[in-house]
């Protein structure tokens, strides 16, 4: 497990240098939120080759389900950034470091971005990580309830994400706000989904004997709802988008909830 683990960190760090190096050459750091997702994956596929081969149901099932989540958002997220270009998000938050500091772009962009990325990823990714690892029963309930969630989650934030995409590509609905579909009960459905997703894998990991990598779902859950997602999102939204304030005071920030009167 040591091993493992060890080698998959070194591998988070390796990766987010590298692309440190490629925001550098093009002063632009938007692109990790789509390797944030492949960066699971790479860290999924290297468990699934360096743990021992018992257990392999169990390993499939991690495997697959991770892959189908991270290889669907990581694509979407990468699509959206090539059309959209540079996240105003990052681009403030390196300007103001930039401004007042007198940093580089590059020191702000490893410090900000991509020195943070590499060990949170890491952390949250742990479930399909161990869960490949750890010994414990053949598939039971917990992990047929593990991929429900899961599924759920994938399903959701798929849907979730293509609702917004329809939406966005009407030049009517310019200036305004996404309150159909999914979006009626939620204000993030891709965040509900994430969460989901990875509950359900610890579900399945915590089945072998992994329940310590609860660490993973409880560090995504707070990231999505307290630090990066949620808050910084809606700060913006509230101020550039007319009607957001109304919105959010009728809409659940997170579960799917009837919206209110």
């Amino acid at each position: 497990m040591q091993t493992l683990l060890l080698t998959n960190f070194l591998l988070a760090i390796l990766l987010m240098l590298t692309l440190w190096l490629v925001s550098i050459r093009i002063r632009d750091v938007s692109f990790i939120d789509a390797f944030w997702a492949w960066g699971m994956v790479l860290l999924t596929v290297s468990s699934f080759i360096l743990t021992p081969n018992g257990h392999g149901e169990r390993k499939l099932l991690i495997l697959g389900l991770v892959s189908l989540w991270g290889l669907r958002l990581g694509l979407h997220l990468f699509i959206r950034w090539r059309r959209s270009g540079v996240d105003p998000r990052y681009a403030k938050i390196l300007g103001n470091l930039m401004d007042k500091k007198g940093w580089s772009f590059g020191k702000a962009a490893l410090i900000q971005v991509f020195a943070m990325q590499g060990p949170l990823l890491f952390v949250v990714c742990l479930p399909a990580q161990a869960g490949q690892m750890a010994s414990g029963p053949e598939l039971g309930l917990l992990a047929a309830l593990g991929t429900v969630l899961a599924l759920i989650g994938i399903l959701f934030e798929a849907v979730g994400d293509a609702q917004l995409n329809a939406f966005r590509a009407n030049p009517a609905n310019r200036g305004t706000v996404l309150d159909t579909g999914l979006w009626r009960y939620t204000r993030h459905p891709n965040y509900f989904g994430d969460t989901c997703t990875w509950w359900g894998i610890w579900l399945i990991a915590v089945e072998a004997g992994a329940w310590w990598t609860v660490v993973g779902p409880i560090l995504l859950t707070w990231l999505l709802t307290r630090l990066s997602g949620v808050p910084m999102l809606e700060r913006a939204l509230t101020k550039s988008r007319p009607g957001y304030a109304e919105y959010v005071a009728r809409t659940s920030g997170f579960f799917p909830l009837p919206p209110k009167r």
